[in-house]
């Protein structure tokens, strides 16, 4: 079984290729061999520690729950599936994930066939048609070339750093990473395609006072980064989320969610980008015009 289609989508294992409808469907490296492993034991629930043998392997020493959170992460973007309702893949909570959706065999690509023979001298319905070819080529290079020059080439890019934990209170390291991975979850999920989102890259997991918004910038070809402040306020918590653009490094808004405490992690991270997301668009759609943002 070298190709398999699940709803619109199919998976070339041999190759690790994903396609939506026929289209190609960008995946990185290391979130395509995670998606063979689970189609590979579909219906099965694999492990975390499995996973961590398939895709990264005994020896190599890396931060493995942040990076398999992201290849997860990159996967229910590229699939546009619900981690509360999923269609594709299921998380066990403390187990590991499960293909849930139901796979068809796909027969191997065949090769081209051979043209059929042909008179060697052209007539003039086979001139006409290449004149026709010719001239609707000409025009399609044009018009592609027009539509480039006319809008941005790549959408923007934001950024999440890593949430700065300033309670003073070592224990909440954990939620403030996990609130960091939702996030960038939450607005991968909501991009619908006009930004793409950086939230795995170690200049991101830098302690505040070694940060660097303009080397994040240069970086990752950011122009837009998110930094959050988990503060505490008497008894309770305080998060402060910051939307800043660069590499002017305005602020295009900030998000206050008090209380934090009575919260989840994704519930969280949810209110952070539905207060975000509205005002990133905002800001993108202007800027396409009056600082043609991606070009």
């Amino acid at each position: 079984m070298a190709r398999v289609r699940f709803g619109l989508f199919e998976f070339d294992l041999s190759t690790r290729e994903l396609r939506r409808a026929g289209a190609p469907v960008h995946l990185q490296s290391q979130p395509a061999q995670l998606l063979a492993c689970l189609i590979q034991n579909a219906g099965r629930i694999v492990s975390r520690e499995e996973l961590r043998q398939a895709i990264w392997g005994s020896a190599t020493f890396v931060d493995f729950d942040r990076g398999l959170n992201f290849c997860v992460t990159q996967i229910r973007s590229a699939l546009a599936d619900d981690a509360t309702s999923p269609t594709y893949i299921r998380t066990i909570p403390k187990g590991g994930y499960q293909l849930i959706a139901p796979l068809e065999a796909l027969p191997a690509l065949a090769g081209a066939e051979a043209p059929s023979p042909i008179s060697t001298r052209p007539s003039r319905r086979v001139i006409a048609t290449g004149l026709v070819a010719v001239i609707a080529v000409v025009a399609i290079v044009v018009g592609y070339a027009l539509h480039s020059r006319a809008r941005p080439t790549a959408p923007p890019v934001v950024a999440v750093v890593r949430l700065d934990n300033e309670t003073g209170d070592p224990g909440l390291s954990r939620v403030s990473d996990a609130i960091t991975d939702n996030l960038v979850e939450r607005l991968t999920a909501l991009s619908g395609g006009h930004y793409a989102v950086a939230g795995n890259a170690s200049i991101l997991r830098l302690p505040r006072n070694q940060r660097d918004l303009n080397a994040v910038g240069s970086t990752l070809h950011a122009k837009y980064v998110v930094v959050c402040q988990l503060q505490s306020v008497g008894n309770q918590t305080r998060l402060l989320a910051h939307l800043i653009r660069l590499p002017e490094q305005t602020h295009v808004w900030v998000a206050r969610i008090e209380n934090t405490g009575s919260s989840s992690e994704p519930e969280i991270a949810q209110n952070i980008a539905a207060a975000l997301v509205p005002r990133l668009a905002a800001d993108i759609t202007s800027g396409y015009s009056s600082r043609g943002l991606g070009r």
